[in-house]
């Protein structure tokens, strides 16, 4: 294991080691106070295909195009983020998911709800929202 320490060592400074260790605790805590946040927030119909969803639909062209692209950059943050703590610590896939809501693509809304469709996810998010006292999440007939 010593040699494995030094072979790393040698390629990457210790200085960017330890700022990617402070970067690793920082968001496993930023995650675990920000995904529960986010998801007891949602509307429990969020994620069903049944039911349109409109962002910022009665705010000024300008304020939507700007938040629009505030909204990507966020999401694509979220979903690289969540990406990274498949490896390191941190809810790697409810971050991912996170990210996925926040980015505009074709296919997304059914991507959602297929990757929260899954049994352990939903089951995750629902344990989580009912602590909260919300409502469990709906999904599609098709999606379940």
């Amino acid at each position: 294991m010593e040699d494995l320490i030094l072979v790393v060592q040698q390629w990457v400074p210790t200085d960017v080691l330890i700022g990617l260790m402070i970067a690793s605790i920082a968001g496993f805590i930023g995650s675990l106070i920000a995904i529960p946040w986010i998801l007891i927030r949602l509307p429990s119909d969020y994620f069903d295909l049944r039911v349109p969803r409109y962002w910022m639909k009665d705010h000024h062209p300008a304020l939507r195009l700007i938040g629009l692209i505030l909204k990507n950059i966020a999401g694509t943050i979220f979903l690289i983020a969540g990406f990274l703590m498949l490896f390191l610590p941190g809810q790697g896939l409810l971050t991912m998911l996170i990210g996925i809501s926040f980015i505009d693509f074709p296919g997304k809304r059914r991507l959602e709800a297929k990757i929260v469709g899954q049994r352990t996810i939903l089951h995750a998010i629902n344990t989580m929202r009912s602590k909260f006292n919300k409502p469990p999440l709906t999904l599609s007939p098709t999606d379940c």
